[in-house]
């Protein structure tokens, strides 16, 4: 199973053991999912392409590198939203699409209830979908994406199962995964086990 990017940091480690505690209010909940976001986004796009300028700086001109041409961040409704403001400190200048998708519970088969996307052909395309646990929900979401030609597509998600991650990369071979962990399996209901509950109820405090 060849993976592009599953984290071993330290602090990454220490924010996946906040979000995964029962008892760690929604304020702490936020706050260690955008520290697990802005270290996965800052890797899934250190290859983005660049060009060279120059600017002034106080003493002399000097010669830098700037992105070429920023990503498309596409967060899926509503859970993605907690790792949008994360995503959006990482790139700045960055494009956002939205992509509402709802688990149905009793068939773990997703419908898409909302799209707004900007113009993506020959753009690469970061999907934010904090738990990967089917795989369902973000290859239909790839596979909408995939119809405006971007150049790339990554999926960077805060925590996966085994099943989703193994259907994402048969389904979508070229697709690259940047994950902060992966659990041990899917329950019958096909919750991330050991996982950390329901992301989006956690995020907002509800039920």
């Amino acid at each position: 199973m060849m993976l592009n990017h599953l984290s071993n940091h330290a602090v990454i480690a220490d924010a996946l053991a906040c979000l995964r505690n029962v008892n760690t209010a929604s304020h702490d909940f936020r706050r260690a999912a955008k520290c697990v976001t802005r270290h996965l986004v800052a890797v899934a796009s250190a290859d983005l392409p660049t060009q060279i300028t120059t600017v002034q700086t106080p003493l002399e001109v000097a010669t830098v590198k700037q992105l070429a041409q920023p990503p498309i961040l596409v967060p899926i409704l509503r859970a993605g939203l907690g790792m949008l403001d994360a995503a959006l400190d990482m790139l700045p200048q960055a494009s956002v699409g939205y992509l509402g998708m709802e688990r149905d519970e009793q068939t773990a088969v997703a419908r898409t209830y909302y799209q707004k996307l900007p113009p993506m052909a020959g753009r690469r395309v970061l999907v934010l979908d904090p738990m990967l646990a089917t795989g369902g929900t973000a290859l239909q979401a790839l596979e909408a994406l995939a119809q405006h030609q971007p150049e790339r597509m990554d999926v960077v998600a805060i925590i996966a199962a085994p099943e989703g991650v193994e259907v994402l990369l048969q389904k979508m071979p070229g697709i690259r995964l940047w994950l902060g962990a992966i659990d041990r399996q899917l329950n019958p209901d096909k919750f991330i086990l050991p996982g950390l509950g329901d992301f989006g109820d956690r995020l907002y405090g509800t039920d």
